[in-house]
């Protein structure tokens, strides 16, 4: 019966432990989550707006768009764009 009782006790430790351990790395992941979340948030309200659709000669176009992809490298470098939100606004500010 001690030998029952023992492994039942260590069978309950091992399961608390999971329990806690698992706890943890779900508030971990959460937070993690909830901070990519807010940043994103930061990154959209600081995304640059396109160029407005004004006519406009060709040099002074691509001189325009130019500036803006210079803008978007210093986000990047900044660390206040992904790679992806950089090369999706590329891509619709070229495209």
């Amino acid at each position: 019966m001690p030998g029952l009782l023992r492994g039942v006790a260590r069978t309950a430790v091992i399961a608390g432990t999971a329990t806690a351990v698992s706890n943890r790395v779900s508030r971990r992941q959460a937070g993690r989550w909830a901070e990519q979340d807010s940043a994103r948030q930061d990154v959209d309200q600081q995304a640059p707006a396109p160029a407005p659709a004004a006519p406009q000669s060709h040099a002074d176009d691509m001189t325009a768009k130019i500036d803006q992809l210079r803008q978007l490298a210093d986000l990047k470098a900044q660390g206040a764009l992904t790679e992806e939100e950089f090369a999706a606004q590329k891509r619709r500010l070229l495209g």
